[in-house]
């Protein structure tokens, strides 16, 4: 009886071991600081400060792009569905200054599907479909005898494309030396490409 029991509990033990090993990575959750270099377009808008006003009374407004630094943070998670094919939701915002003295703030919402490789050294790609939103501050520069006001605000489809890789440095716990997407999104009617790159710690359960 007492062999018995042992033999039992071995077995019990030994599939619970196995169920858990199996089911150790099928949710990763990511964190980390991610840098943008995004294409912003701002409405650049002439005001009359010093009437009475030359004719025409004030220039029409202009559209001004720059590529500005963004700094800022990412978190995603994926869900292992079958193996080496899980689903991601990923957000990121991004943050600093734009043209002029404003400043810009740039949001994604992003999912799809994600291909995986291997542990403890695991490579990844994904591809992602959403939106992004961008603000900004308005900025007034002034040129006699115009005020300049600077400002922007809109949402837009976007996708990522990309990948990085996965260092697994503790039973828990990997880490992202990079990721590196190409960001596309549809602001004004236009498409903008810009790079996303981010790396953090990866939490897998």
């Amino acid at each position: 009886m007492g062999k018995l029991l042992l033999v039992s509990t071995a077995i019990l033990v030994t599939a619970l071991s196995a169920s858990s090993a199996q089911a150790q990575g099928s949710i990763r959750i990511f964190g980390g600081y991610s840098y943008l270099r995004p294409s912003l377009t701002q409405t650049e808008t002439f005001v009359c400060s010093a009437p009475p006003c030359p004719v025409p009374p004030q220039p029409p407004d202009l559209r001004v792009t720059s590529n500005p630094n963004l700094n800022g943070w990412e978190v995603s998670a994926t869900m292992k569905l079958i193996p080496f094919i899980g689903i991601t939701a990923d957000f990121s915002g991004h943050t600093g200054g734009a043209l002029g003295q404003s400043s810009a703030n740039y949001h994604t919402y992003l999912f799809g599907p994600e291909l995986r490789l291997g542990r403890p050294i695991s490579p990844f790609a994904h591809f992602l479909l959403g939106g992004a939103h961008v603000s900004g501050s308005n900025a007034t520069v002034s040129a006699f005898p115009y005020n300049t006001v600077l400002g922007f605000k809109d949402t837009a489809f976007a996708s990522a494309i990309g990948g990085g890789i996965d260092l697994s440095v503790l039973p828990f716990i990997a880490l992202r030396p990079i990721q590196i997407d190409l960001l596309t999104t549809r602001f004004h009617s236009s498409t903008q490409n810009q790079p996303r790159i981010s790396a953090g710690l990866v939490l897998h359960f």
